[in-house]
């Protein structure tokens, strides 16, 4: 019956997002030709030949939403990822049409049109998926369409699952119990569901309970079990997850992927992936050229007095260490005299510096040295925003006092970051800098990104600590 109307579900969601396509396509070409916006140079064309161009769009769209699994099951998946993944296919889905009618030279379409119509279908498909998660939410708070669970396991783990799928009652999972190997906890509750029987009751409980889903949390010392639990239930229309007791050894952005078949438990690994990796590097290299067009004249500026109040480069470049470890030349302006490490080695600045020039002191309080980094980014040593990078003899150290500081740098070194706006930088506490480094890389986003960039723009240029 679930999958029945599943697939019901996912029917009427095709069709609507079909129907979403055909109208922002019109609307698009309504606004531009019919609202002017714009001021139109070249004259109206007809609507019969935007009309013409449905069926291509069409099919790109619902292929493209097909392939990037716009319609897998929504259950137990984040709005942010469904969103983020409707936007893929939207700036694909309009690659693809442009670069098509590019080269079509029977008909010229709007590159307007283009803009508008991906706007339009972005919004109106991200509200689609909204309304259709409020009306599946407000049906299983009715009793409709839930999936009965039975976790396999009244351990910690076990206790872990109860919690997390407790967290989200809109997802439509309702917990019938538990099963155990520990004899002694049967009749027990835990977080208000009752361990139902011994784990070799399965068979029973599944039937009797009308079980659609079992949650094997099972320690891994107890493994060896599961292959008599999928004996049991042999000839049960029930569907198995696993859930690994990995938890103690996962630390940046868990997950499982495929080795010809064979499923892979990834513990740690960065977010920057495929289109992630793509389109952050493409955003990195058009928002930080843009940058260096619009404050060139201040960094001429700051070059200029730089050279006039102090002997020694305008430039100062200084080894830090990024992505996997690799090092690289950091770029800043010069704001300490040219032997500030003469007899002291590397060592962080502060409060009172006097190694810093008069000039100096005044860029380091609003972070201008850090400008020429913007080079760095274009190049493709350093993003816009990510961990800020260190010194390697500083990594040598910090590594042996902290067991996760590596792992920062699993994402790209930026200019900004998470720990800076949040005033973690200069001098402070470095576990606290490190913690919010790894939340930025395991909830990272393009979202996210924009976040700090306009933090940074609003509160974090200038900082107490920034010495």
């Amino acid at each position: 019956m679930l999958k029945k109307y599943g697939q019901l579900f996912i029917s009427i969601l095709f069709i609507t997002d079909i129907v979403i396509v055909v109208i922002s396509w019109l609307l698009a070409y309504y606004i531009r030709f019919h609202i002017e916006i714009i001021p139109i140079t070249l004259g109206i064309p007809s609507v019969e030949q935007y009309i013409k161009l449905l069926p291509f769009i069409v099919a790109i769209y619902a292929i493209t939403m097909k392939v990037l699994g716009l319609y897998q099951p929504m259950r137990g998946r984040s709005r942010g990822i469904e969103f983020y993944n409707i936007l893929k296919v939207t700036f694909i889905s309009i690659l693809l049409i442009t670069a098509t009618t590019f080269f079509y030279r029977g008909d010229s379409y709007s590159r307007i049109v283009m803009v508008y119509f991906w706007l339009i279908s972005s919004i109106s498909l991200m509200l689609s998926r909204r309304v259709s998660r409020k009306v599946l939410q407000i049906l299983r708070h009715k009793g409709y369409n839930l999936k009965h669970i039975l976790i396999v396991g009244a351990g910690d783990l076990g206790k872990i699952v109860a919690e997390k799928i407790d967290l989200y009652p809109e997802i439509g999972f309702k917990i019938v119990g538990f099963l155990t190997d520990h004899p002694e906890k049967i009749g027990s509750r835990i977080r208000g569901y009752t361990v139902l029987g011994d784990i070799g009751d399965v068979k029973k409980v599944v039937k009797e309970r009308s079980v659609d889903q079992l949650f094997v949390a099972l320690p891994l010392k107890a493994y060896q079990r599961i292959e008599n639990l999928l004996e049991l239930l042999g000839d049960e229309m029930v569907d198995v997850k696993v859930v690994p007791d990995l938890l103690r050894f996962m630390r940046l952005n868990p997950g499982i992927e495929e080795l010809d078949g064979l499923p892979v438990v990834n513990l740690t690994e960065s977010p920057l992936f495929g289109w992630n990796k793509v389109i952050k590097r493409l955003a990195d290299i058009l928002l930080s050229l843009l940058a260096i067009i619009i404050l060139s004249p201040l960094m001429l500026f700051i070059s200029i007095a730089i050279k006039l109040t102090s002997k020694g480069p305008v430039l100062y470049r200084q080894e830090r260490m990024g992505l996997d470890g690799e090092q690289f030349y950091i770029l800043k302006f010069r704001s300490m005299n040219i032997d500030a490490e003469e007899g002291i080695g590397a060592v962080w600045a502060k409060e009172g510096d006097e190694r810093r020039t008069k000039i100096g002191i005044f860029l380091r309080r609003i972070s201008l040295d850090e400008l020429p980094q913007l080079f760095n980014v274009l190049k493709g040593n350093m993003s816009l925003v990510g961990p800020r990078p260190e010194r390697p003899v500083f990594v040598d150290n910090f590594k042996k006092l902290i067991p996760e500081y590596m792992l920062r740098h699993k994402m790209k070194a930026g200019i900004t970051g998470w720990a800076q706006v949040n005033g973690w930088r200069g001098d402070t506490s470095l576990k606290k800098r490190i913690e919010y480094d790894l939340y930025y890389i395991e909830n990272w986003s393009f979202l996210f990104d924009f976040k700090i960039i306009w933090l940074t723009i609003w509160k974090g240029l200038i900082n107490k600590n920034a010495y």
